[in-house]
């Protein structure tokens, strides 16, 4: 008893009891979770519970095993996490195998520091223990990442993980480049490639990126040769015109002066107008001096001159193509050594948007240089033309002795800076009087994606995968596709595309990337020349190009990798070993190139998704492609496109005539808060583990699924911060439920029937959103199940239904029907929340089911998303409702002016009265508690137009309000102010409603 204030009536109170603490506590608690997932065996248990449904497997793209993962790897993560996780709660066998990536250069360079700061010599190391001290080094960094990944909250089978050099993905690795040598896709050519001096090896596109870069410019001119068919103009004498001809250049462009000892052709266009044009003014000293007469296209002569300093020129006639076809230029540093004839060929390539409109053509230094030169091989051949295409860099950047005049001459050093190539070849060509003007322009050049460091285009001997070489299908793929077996299939690029379009891509956007980039991209280069990679383990006979193709050697080969890893392959008496007894080892070469790392993670499918061994919960897949009703995912971020997506779909349509996924989901990039890219030198670097250590990974988790992945993310502090709000607000209304329901006995649940309109509303609105959540979830729309279950959290509970029942449910008697019906409602929509938000607050919401059902499933990840809510519907309910809130919302709108200019504290302490004019709206409030709904001590609804004066909303035409104050005296128990408080001479300061409880609660013995 007080004194003061008479009985303390708070132990009559059904407040909220939980032990489900305010303050999150994420980075303490989670870890916590994780021990209790770990001691129950959780992903074992799921494996379980969805086991004989339809599997869905994502099967990870591999990230490198090199150092701590960054905020775009828990973006990577997180992502694929609410993949398998949404999956299996949707009611498919979700079994998520992490994998890495544990090859490749970066490794190497890293070992290689090692040795440097010991002052060992790399090249001084047997190669199998450089490879030893590589996969050490790999395996150190895969096991910090698995313990940074499972932080996060990532479920998966970490025990069962695969990594690219494991032996038995090695061996399986080599079988799949063994089966290109045999279905005759895999050769060894010459051809440019991007060349990376600073690493030593070639690069594939998906290993390039483009960066500003300030290159020389130059205009250079090639003397005119031979002259081809001329077309007199009847104005000019065949003499004159013959002679202007005889001594005109063409004129060349290139940003690539270093290129031009590898010059062996021009390209025009057809398609553009060129004309014979003459100078007629220049200054004193000038390279383009009067009367010199030059080739240009019409377009850019004038641009041309302009750079050359020419002060007038004059143009004397056409010049068709025609008679570009038949000429032959002379090379401008002929008298240095290159005194072959130089072809104009006709090129698609060539257009007159810059330069001059003649592309200076080195077939060792270009793709399209090279595809032009190759296809003019009969060509060139008639014309007497040496088709050869020499080696002009070395791997070290130096001019080889193939450049004859520039001894020593380097065109990048090993540190990717620019060397005194380009300098020396401008120096020779101003010396021939062959330059007309140069310059200096800053544009996207191409970079290792590793070094940062520019790369170059170098013709160099290296193996490739042909895109257009029709080949024969094998026998399980063409029954899929209907070729026909050993059937003369398509080309491997007509084959990826076809299946491009059989795959779903998440967003759609991702079809036409992909489509683009394999319909335009060229043969593949595999081959690498490093130490720590997958050889690429075949024997080539001496003085050909033949690989030898025997199952013997292959299979003794797969079997060596499978014991010893791909190491055996670089023992003493590696090819006696496997090359005898049935060939001499004196007739072949063995290959030590390794493969593109690309090729290694593209070929990941065959040594998870088919090995029953090692991968017996994700083997036997019947896939969608296969009309089966599996399905097989693949999700990284969109840059692999041209990167993991693109190598597994060649490397599969190659081996087994499909894509080895039925969909494809890709993710954007993560920038700073105003959309910088992270750096360290910016200092705006956002790292996963000083979130998690800060706030907790669900935090992080929540940024992911409410962030539009299709784009590039933005995270930062005020980022953070938002989302932290958004959290403590979807956290509390857990806490709350938790709290009232600790008074819930499942006994005592309220048929649906038995239930007040205001229960069976909020049942119809979780029922409403069931659907909504569970499209959103299949479609991976994470965003959109954010928002349903935010707006639902705070707007239909928080704000309206638990502020509304949060009298009842602490006031009312034991025995009240509307509190025990309150409690069901409750426990419903616990469920399903808690449920629905597993997979995104997948710690939050494992920490309050332990609570909300501590006899039923001992995870919520080992349940399913709620079924039967759609019972719960009841559209002429909801409607009526609707219009209830619609008229609450002016009543609540009143009532904070009124608080706001302080008439009254309290809702309660008011007593508003309600116009409203339209009888609908009316009839909506009929059976209605309004003043309850409005929280209210009382409410007068008037049958009229509201007066002059009366607060009013737009949203709610015809509807005013008054405010009043509440007359009566304020009740003790439950603070509702009221005439009848008093009423009971045994409990004179409470009102009748309290009183019963009061009573009821004394004959239980619960209260004195």
């Amino acid at each position: 008893m007080n004194e003061k204030t008479g009985p303390d009536y708070s132990t009559t109170l059904y407040l909220p009891k939980t032990a489900f603490p305010m303050r999150a506590g994420l980075p303490k608690k989670e870890p916590e979770l994780l021990a209790h997932w770990e001691e129950i065996g959780l992903t074992e248990k799921m494996r379980q519970e969805n086991a004989g449904k339809p599997k869905f497997v994502l099967h990870d793209g591999p990230p490198y095993a090199n150092g701590n993962i960054h905020i775009g790897h828990a973006l990577n993560k997180i992502l694929k996490d609410l993949v398998t996780r949404s999956q299996r709660m949707l009611g498919k066998d979700a079994n998520y195998v992490p994998g890495w990536d544990c090859h490749g250069l970066p490794i190497e360079w890293k070992i290689e520091e090692q040795y440097r700061a010991k002052g060992r010599n790399k090249d001084e190391v047997p190669v199998v223990e450089f490879r030893r001290e590589c996969r050490a080094f790999a395996q150190h960094w895969l096991d910090i990442q698995r313990e940074e990944f499972k932080r996060l909250g990532v479920a998966g089978d970490w025990t069962g993980r695969y990594a690219t050099m494991d032996y038995a993905a090695e061996s399986v690795i080599a079988r799949e480049i063994m089966k290109f040598a045999a279905n005759g896709l895999l050769y060894r050519g010459s051809k440019p490639v991007m060349w990376s001096v600073v690493e030593k090896t070639a690069l594939a596109e998906a290993e390039v990126e483009y960066e500003d870069h300030t290159s020389d410019w130059v205009f250079v001119a090639f003397p005119v040769k031979k002259v081809g068919v001329i077309q007199v103009d009847p104005r000019r004498t065949l003499d004159e015109v013959q002679d202007n001809m005889q001594r005109a250049r063409v004129v060349i462009w290139t940003t690539t002066p270093w290129t031009l000892p590898g010059n062996r052709a021009i390209s025009y266009s057809h398609k553009i107008a060129y004309g014979l044009y003459r100078v007629v003014a220049a200054p004193e000293g000038n390279w383009a001096k009067p009367g010199d007469p030059f080739v240009l296209a019409d377009k850019l002569a004038e641009s041309v001159f302009q750079a050359a300093k020419v002060e007038a020129f004059e143009r004397l006639r056409d010049v068709p193509a025609l008679e570009l076809s038949e000429t032959i230029c002379a090379h401008p540093l002929a008298a240095l050594g290159y005194s072959f004839d130089v072809p104009l060929l006709d090129g698609d390539h060539v257009t007159d948007d810059a330069g001059a409109g003649f592309v200076h053509t080195a077939p060792g230094h270009g793709r399209e240089d090279f595809d032009i030169w190759m296809a003019s091989g009969r060509l060139l051949h008639e014309r007497g033309i040496d088709t050869r295409i020499p080696y002009t860099v070395d791997a070290d950047g130096f001019y080889t002795n193939e450049v004859p005049g520039f001894p020593g001459a380097r065109v990048i050093d090993d540190k990717g800076n620019k060397g005194d190539a380009n300098e020396r070849v401008i120096k020779a060509l101003i010396e021939a009087g062959a330059l007309l003007a140069r310059g200096r322009l800053k544009h996207q050049y191409p970079h290792s994606w590793r070094s940062k460091k520019p790369v170059i285009f170098r013709n160099t001997p290296q193996w490739f995968i042909a895109m257009d070489k029709p080949f024969a299908v094998s026998l399980d793929a063409t029954a899929a596709k209907g070729l026909g077996a050993g059937s003369n299939g398509p080309t491997l690029r007509d084959l990826a595309l076809e299946e491009i379009a059989r795959t779903s891509w998440v967003p759609a956007a991702g079809e036409n990337r992909i489509t683009g980039m394999i319909a335009n991209r060229p043969d593949w280069v595999v081959s690498r020349q490093r130490a720590w990679g997958v050889p690429i383990a075949v024997f080539v006979k001496k003085g050909g190009h033949d690989i030898l193709v025997d199952e013997k050697v292959n299979a003794r080969i797969v079997e060596a990798f499978a014991e010893e890893g791909a190491d055996a392959w670089y023992k003493e008496g590696a090819a006696e070993r496997f090359l005898s007894p049935e060939h001499d080892p004196a007739d072949y070469e063995k290959i030590d190139d390794v493969l593109d790392v690309w090729f290694d993670s593209g070929s990941t499918h065959a040594f998870t998704l088919e090995d029953p061994v090692h991968f017996p919960t994700l083997a036997g897949i019947r896939r969608r492609h296969d009309g089966g009703p599996d399905e097989v995912m693949y999700l990284e971020g969109s840059d692999q496109h041209r990167g993991w997506f693109h190598s597994s779909l060649l490397e599969s349509c190659s081996t087994r005539g499909r894509a080895p996924y039925d969909s494809v989901l890709t993710h954007g990039f993560v920038l700073d808060e105003k959309g910088r890219k992270m750096s360290k030198s910016l200092g705006n670097v956002v790292a996963p583990q000083t979130v998690i250590k800060d706030a907790g990974a669900d935090i992080l988790r929540l940024w992911v699924a409410a962030s539009d992945y299709s784009d590039d993310l933005r995270i930062g502090k005020e980022i953070l911060a938002t989302f932290s709000e958004t959290y403590r607000k979807l956290r509390n209304t857990l806490r709350w439920m938790l709290g009232a329901l600790a008074h819930f006995d499942p006994a005592e649940k309220v048929a649906q029937a038995d239930m007040p309109e205001l229960e069976r509303y909020i049942l119809h609105r979780l029922g409403e959103i069931d659907a909504p959540v569970r499209e959103a979830y299949a479609a991976f729309d994470y965003k959109k199940v954010v928002a349903l279950l935010s707006s639902f959290m705070t707007g239909d509970l928080s704000a309206f239904y638990f502020d509304i029942r949060k009298d009842c449910l602490y006031c009312d008697a034991p025995s009240s029907v509307t509190r025990k019906a309150a409690l069901t409602a409750i426990d419903l929509i616990c469920d399903a929340l808690l449920k629905w938000l597993a997979p995104i607050l997948c710690f939050t919401a494992e920490e309050a089911w332990l609570e909300f059902r501590p006899d039923g499933a001992e995870s919520v990840h080992l349940t399913t998303f709620a079924s039967g809510l759609e019972i719960w519907r009841d559209e002429a309910l909801a409607a009526k409702w609707r219009l209830v809130r619609r008229i609450r919302a002016v009543v609540t709108g009143a009532l904070e002016i009124e608080r706001a200019q302080k008439t009254i504290g309290a809702s309660l302490e008011a007593d508003p009265q309600v116009y409203i004019a339209d009888e609908a709206l009316r009839a909506a409030l009929e059976g209605v508690d309004f003043a309850e709904v409005c929280i209210t001590s009382s409410i007068e609804i008037v049958a009229a137009p509201p007066p002059a004066g009366a607060f009013a909303s737009p949203d709610a035409a015809g509807v005013g309000v008054v405010s009043r104050r509440a007359q009566g005296r304020k009740c003790a128990r439950s603070w509702r102010i009221s005439p009848l408080v008093g009423s009971d001479p045994e409990f004179p300061d409470v009102t009748p409603r309290d009183a019963r409880a009061l009573r009821e609660l004394r004959a239980l013995g619960r209260w004195p």
